[in-house]
């Protein structure tokens, strides 16, 4: 206030009256600094006597960091100039800080995470904002993080800089540890709303790191802890290397912690639902692929009425957790899921029957045009996700002419083994017809799946 009160007395009073005696020195800028000594003065007074007033101290601590921003952003101080940041420095005022401003941060959590609206997203109702579907405690938390970075950030040394990062740390870790205990009470509810609530908690807090991470502030401030590490030998010369080049980052260990409990969490929705998909699947299981009637037979192709538990159990829970989970985690669980439901059903219902001509093509049209299709709002082309069922389809499905000249290729690439075991007709011919996935040995036993075979003599 004094120095704004002053600027326009200084500037149009004493200001010309150094200029015309040749001298270089600012009247605002030297009004400042004398004033900044004062108040370092009376700083070093009183600050011994607020050390152990927590409240007092804190707003000491707010008051000076709200000074200096304004003396540096309005009043265009030199940062050469003394400053009330070195106070704050010292020894014993600097760890009084740290142990404060750790109090105050948890005391924040444990608020922001016992609020009614902890697991709610402030802009569920505004699509456009919500796509990561953030809880609001994550985001308070983040928030949190960031005002501890303002505060810090225009500190003298890169020594004290670290020790706040290393707080900061502390306070990931610490709210990771209290999503892990949240998440287990919630374990026997994997596909409930508070789960995938924490599910997209952890996720936003590890993209936010990884974005904080290329930031230039934490940029300069792995800069700076690879050469105390590098002078204390605390780290090896692969790390060194890794700090080095930019591959990590300040937060990675955060961050893959933060990733493992991401997966775990995605692992066992994944599996949750995959059970319930078994559980429906076993009347398909028990399908009579063997004597269906051929699609001649048929007026017109439609769903095995076995295959519908299973695919609306799919179709439900895929729906329910599109719109509880953030679009980059659905995407992880859809890609999870469809790869076990791919093995289960080339594995535990194809692998497992033989299959007359109307079985087969009953199989191929269950999956190419209702499993298949639920999977299509999500990538433009499912079937890419089904590998073995599509590939398995392919050779069951093929006409006998084709079935019988691929088995004679078979035959001959496995005979001619030991002689050229590079044999390139075999992978050719299954590559002619689609088939990429699948082992020679397993379309072998493919075609042996299939039960209608013409007598060819031999």
């Amino acid at each position: 206030m004094w120095i704004g009160n002053h600027a326009k007395f200084l500037d149009e009073k004493i200001q010309p009256i150094l200029d015309k005696a040749g001298s270089s020195v600012n009247a605002g800028l030297e009004f400042s600094r004398a004033l900044v000594m004062l108040i370092l003065e009376k700083l070093a007074a009183d600050i011994p006597c607020l050390l152990y007033d927590d409240t007092l101290f804190c707003h000491l601590v707010d008051e000076v960091l709200l000074f200096e921003r304004e003396l540096y952003s309005v009043h265009g101080y030199l940062s050469s100039f003394p400053s009330c940041m070195h106070i704050l420095s010292e020894e014993s005022c600097f760890q009084r800080w740290l142990t404060v401003e750790k109090k105050f941060a948890l005391q924040k959590m444990d608020s922001m995470l016992s609020s009614e609206a902890a697991w709610i997203s402030q802009y569920k109702d505004i699509t456009d904002v919500d796509e990561m579907k953030v809880p609001d405690c994550a985001e308070t938390f983040m928030t949190l993080l960031l005002v501890i970075t303002d505060r810090y950030k225009n500190l003298p040394t890169a020594s004290r800089k670290l020790q706040f990062l290393g707080l900061q740390k502390e306070l990931v870790d610490d709210f990771r540890i209290r999503l892990t205990q949240v998440m287990k009470e919630e374990t026997r509810a994997s596909l409930g709303f508070r789960y995938c609530a924490i599910l997209n908690a952890v996720n936003y807090i590890a993209t936010v790191l990884a974005d904080w991470a290329d930031n230039v502030f934490f940029l300069q401030l792995q800069q700076a802890e690879l050469e105390v590490r590098a002078e204390s030998n605390a780290v090896s010369k692969l790390e060194l290397g890794q700090l080095a080049s930019m591959e990590s980052s300040v937060f990675d260990e955060m961050i893959n912690l933060l990733e493992r409990l991401k997966h775990d969490m995605l692992t066992r929705q994944v599996d949750h639902v995959f059970r319930e998909v078994k559980d429906a699947a076993k009347l398909y299981k028990k399908e009579r692929w063997l004597s269906l009637p051929s699609q001649a037979e048929q007026a017109v192709m439609s769903l095995s009425s076995t295959a519908c538990p299973m695919l609306l159990t799919l179709r439900d829970r895929l729906l329910q957790l599109e719109q509880q989970l953030c679009h980059s985690l659905f995407k992880i669980f859809w890609q999870m899921l469809a790869e076990k439901v791919d093995i289960y059903i080339y594995q535990e219902i194809i692998m497992a029957n033989h299959f007359n001509e109307g079985g087969a093509a009953q199989l191929q049209f269950d999956m190419s045009r209702n499993l298949f299709p639920l999977f299509s709002h999500y990538c433009k082309r499912p079937e890419n996700y089904f590998k073995h069922i599509k590939e398995a389809c392919i050779i069951l499905n093929l006409n006998i002419g084709s079935a019988l000249l691929l088995k004679d290729v078979l035959q001959s690439a496995s005979e001619n083994e030991t002689l050229k075991p590079n044999q390139p007709s075999a992978t050719a011919a299954l590559n002619e017809l689609g088939v990429y996935k699948l082992a020679q040995k397993d379309v072998e036993i493919l075609l042996n799946l299939r039960a209608s075979w013409p007598n060819t003599g031999k």
